[in-house]
């Protein structure tokens, strides 16, 4: 074999062995780029869990904040109520009270011989305690000339008359009260209804007339 033989082949063969050591190193290239390519996906694939986690717990914790401002403002207006009716049953035992000082004053201002100094104690006396409801906000109902409320009046008697519109109070039995906007107790009144004898003459006027 010939020098120049030699050196062709073993040129030939420095050339095969970088073809292999290239073709090495671009298949540890690509398996690396592959590993990167895998690593990227696997990273984002726990990004997108955290943030989907992070958004539920977020919304979690959004409803417990809301949950907790509805259920504080709920205890709030309890407590408001507490303590805006906390005397409600001692004010309306005191109605009664009230009801008696009124009938005793009236009948002693009807009377003849009425002791006036003993009207004028019962008198201040009613004053003092409606003083005492107005400082808790409690106020009569004024019912006389006003028509006729089921949510305000309890009707006991009806009486007919010409002087009133139909369903008008005339008279009230019992004075009613409201305590802020609730009401203590209706007033019971006596509330106007037609006259038919005043009716049937307007009818019979009418028919004449046609």
């Amino acid at each position: 074999m010939t020098d120049e033989k030699k050196i062709k082949i073993e040129m030939e063969t420095k050339e095969v062995d970088s073809a292999k050591k290239e073709l090495k190193k671009t298949g540890a290239a690509k398996k690396h780029k592959q590993k990167e390519r895998d690593l990227i996906k696997e990273m984002e694939a726990k990004l997108k869990a955290a943030q989907e986690e992070s958004k539920q717990t977020y919304d979690r914790l959004l409803r417990v904040s809301a949950e907790f401002e509805n259920h504080k403002k709920r205890l709030d207006r309890d407590m408001d109520e507490f303590r805006k009716f906390a005397n409600e049953s001692l004010i309306k035992e005191m109605l009664s009270v009230v009801d008696n000082l009124e009938r005793a004053i009236n009948s002693s201002s009807d009377a003849k011989q009425a002791n006036s100094g003993l009207a004028e104690g019962v008198d201040m006396t009613l004053k003092e305690i409606l003083k005492i409801f107005e400082k808790f906000n409690v106020k009569p109902i004024e019912s006389l000339k006003k028509h006729f409320d089921p949510s305000f009046h309890q009707a006991v008697m009806t009486e007919e008359t010409d002087d009133y519109t139909e369903h008008t109070v005339i008279n009230e039995l019992q004075k009613g009260y409201m305590m802020h906007d609730r009401l203590l107790r209706p007033a019971m009144v006596v509330v106007s209804m037609p006259n038919a004898k005043s009716n049937n003459e307007k009818k019979h006027r009418f028919l004449k007339s046609l």
